[in-house]
């Protein structure tokens, strides 16, 4: 069992903060995009360049010997070149439902094809009045630009992990994020050195200077959230073939760099500035920095003041609330500016400005390099991208730091057993990797106190297996892991299977077929997590990962709930497996199947448990299953009537099985919806929703 992994983007911000003291849509591909790798080499360059013709046109249908790129002056081998072309999609959901259906099965079998977004509210820096307008900000690039194709994870500055989200496509769970946010910005220096005159007015020789009596904790948040934002950059050096968003939510930081010799931390705080533009570079991250205010101003300080010092040398008036205003928006725009994003402030149309960064990481070339200059001295590398057809204008970032000292040691997962290093990388990735296609379902079931029991099917495409012929039988070594990490940063490692295969042909085409599941299962208390999964092939040295958001319910201290929804059908079956301490051999008559997509003539067989612990009054309780198509008509309905007294003496719940044919059912979308309601009480009825699609039968 695997007791040692790389800590998560959260526990990596909640570790690395230090506690206070005090849509745009785009055309559509048209070519496959490049993949998305995760390889933590240092001395590999990516750059993303974006080409505009005379009318300010982004240029599609260049070639690598269209570009030319230098560092320092010097021309550079470009070993990896690929067009990103990226839409904006949106998520499928049926014409009755008033919201899309999360999906209960994630997939990186399509390749990964969206934007990847780094959200980070900077809550050291916003202030608490102005906390909705930060949230507000936030919520409407998430519904708005924020693509069902495209990856978000939502960071606060301040560390707070269980405030936080790791990367995921799931809207929901960036919005709850967002909500938990709340500013805890100091109060105005300028207003903190106010009240220290008014208090030492009598005691002090005029002009004698007024300094801010919590300057020392407004250094320290000004370093800790850069150090968190440095972080973030470092953790995404690895992900390659995407540009990298940081939209930063803040107001910057309005410590008074300009007066080192008075303020003692303005010197440090520079230094922090250029570590994050060097971390940021060398990353490939572009930060864009957003001002919630809008048309700034310091109204909402200014408001507090009775009247400002007659004494004009004591620097304590009105232009100095403008003054760190201003401070706090140049920080945005030196970051922006340095790392090739954009700062968006003193701007009421937020709006245009998200589509703009939409725009920015939809379209573009990706070129990376490894510098014949491999020194590893810290100094600054200026770049240049050329393009060799007149008339074309380039944007890109105008260079990098390089690292100083000794490499890094490598800070890949560790995994049991010499694992193959392709699967570290897949498991190390903060998002999903496709060389591989895999296939996840996972079904929270009541387990032995305090655990809940996670039927685990994880699928591998087996389409592009390498079998390998050896003694008349085709052979592939298949190394399978899973883990778990709650938002309070803990983990929960899984078993590591490795899965020798050795098939007849008859048995090697059902693989290329349907492909090859591993059935298993993890113990896990209540809580909310992140499972990783990741699989890695021997002959092919290829690995896929998939990370999928679960909420696993307290089913001993509800009153009433249900364990997930478990689906099989004929046409699942049809994919050999290997089960690992499966636990619903007994429930289910297939394999827990992340199919959703089931053809014409299959039959579904569902089962899920109901828990009641309300069962020592006597009452009935009523379960139906119901089927739905997309525009609303129901195909199929079942219902079951249970009673309290079935539960005396038991550890389980209810437990209800369905079959559904699809014989009769013409191909589209459907929903189907199991719900249960107690007649005790003053119960919800609780439910579990999936969404499929039936597609033809295939022909023969």
């Amino acid at each position: 069992m695997n007791r040692t992994v790389a800590p998560l983007l959260l526990t990596l911000v909640a570790l690395a903060a230090v506690a206070p003291l005090r849509g745009q849509g785009q055309p559509a591909a048209e070519a496959p995009q490049p993949p998305v790798t995760f390889r933590a080499e240092v001395n590999y360059v990516e750059v993303d360049a974006r080409v505009f013709d005379a009318q300010g046109q982004f240029v599609a249908g260049l070639s690598e010997g269209d570009f030319e790129v230098l560092e320092d002056g010097k021309p550079q081998k470009v070993t990896v070149f690929s067009l990103v072309n990226i839409p904006v999609e949106r998520a499928e959901r049926p014409l009755f439902a008033a919201a899309p259906i999360e999906p209960d099965v994630q997939s990186n079998t399509r390749g990964y094809d969206g934007r990847v977004y780094l959200i980070v509210l900077d809550d050291l820096h916003t202030h608490p009045l102005r906390t909705v307008r930060v949230r507000q900000a936030a919520r409407e690039f998430i519904e708005r630009f924020v693509g069902a194709n495209d990856v978000a994870a939502v960071v606060h500055t301040s560390g707070r992990g269980d405030a936080g989200q790791e990367f995921t496509s799931n809207p929901r769970l960036l919005l709850a994020a967002v909500d938990k946010f709340s500013g805890r910005k100091l109060r105005s220096a300028t207003l903190e050195r106010l009240d220290m005159e008014y208090m030492t007015r009598n005691q002090r020789q005029q002009g004698e200077r007024v300094d801010d009596p919590a300057s020392f904790e407004r250094g320290h948040q000004a370093r800790s959230a850069l150090q968190t934002v440095k972080n973030l950059a470092d953790f995404m050096a690895g992900v390659r073939g995407r540009r990298k968003a940081m939209v930063l939510f803040s107001e910057g930081i309005d410590y008074d760099i300009t007066d080192p010799f008075t303020n003692q931390d303005a010197t440090m705080i520079m230094d922090a500035t250029r570590d994050v533009i060097a971390a940021a570079t060398r990353a490939n991250v572009a930060i864009y920095g957003v001002d919630a205010r809008g048309l700034a101003s310091a109204g909402d300080e200014s408001i507090t003041v009775g009247a400002f010092p007659d004494d004009r040398s004591l620097g304590i008036d009105s232009s100095s609330l403008q003054n760190e205003v201003r401070l706090g928006q140049d920080s945005l725009r030196v970051l922006s500016d340095e790392t090739g994003g954009f700062a968006v402030v003193n701007q009421n149309d937020l709006r245009s400005a998200f589509r703009r960064l939409v725009d920015d990481n939809s379209s573009y070339y990706v070129l990376g390099y490894y510098p014949a200059n491999d020194r590893r001295d810290g100094r600054f590398r200026r770049i240049d991208v050329r393009v060799a057809r007149p008339g074309m204008t380039v944007r890109a970032r105008r260079g990098y730091v390089a690292p100083r000292g000794r490499a890094p040691a490598d800070t890949r997962m560790t995994l049991p057993g010499g694992a193959p290093s392709e699967l570290r990388d897949a498991m190390s990735s903060p998002i999903p990797v496709s060389s591989l296609p895999v296939s996840v379902n996972a079904v929270a079931f009541k387990g032995p106190r305090p655990n809940a029991v996670i039927a685990l099917s994880i699928l591998l495409d087996g389409r592009d297996l390498a079998l390998v012929e050896k003694n008349g039988v085709l052979v592939n070594d298949i190394d399978v892991v899973a883990t778990a990490v709650n938002y309070q940063g803990k983990m929960f490692p899984g078993d590591r299977s490795t899965v020798n295969l050795q098939l007849k042909p008859d048995t090697a085409a059902r693989v290329r077929a349907a492909g090859f599941r591993v059935l298993t299962q993890i113990a896990l208390p209540p809580g909310r997590y992140q499972l990783r999964v990741a699989a890695s092939e021997a002959n092919g040295k290829r690995a896929g990962s998939v990370l999928y958001d679960l909420d696993v319910p307290d089913f001993d201290r509800e009153r009433f709930s249900m364990s997930g929804l478990a689906i099989t059908s004929i046409s699942s079956s049809v994919a050999p497996s290997a089960r690992q301490n499966y636990p619903l051999n007994d429930l289910l008559p297939g394999p827990l199947s992340t199919l959703r997509e089931f053809p014409v003539g299959d039959e579904l067989a569902i089962f899920t448990e109901v828990y009641d612990n309300t069962a020592a009054t006597p009452h009935k309780v009523d379960i139906s299953a119901v089927l739905k198509a997309d525009a609303g008509p129901t195909v199929f309905q079942t219902s079951e009537e249970r009673d309290s007294s079935e539960l005396q003496g038991r550890a389980g719940g209810y437990g209800f099985a369905a079959r559904i044919p699809l014989g009769d059912v013409a191909p589209g979308l459907y929903l189907l919806r199991v719900e249960a309601a107690s007649r005790v009480g003053n119960q919800p009825p609780v439910a579990r929703e999936v969404l499929f699609r039936v597609v033809p039968r295939p022909a023969p």
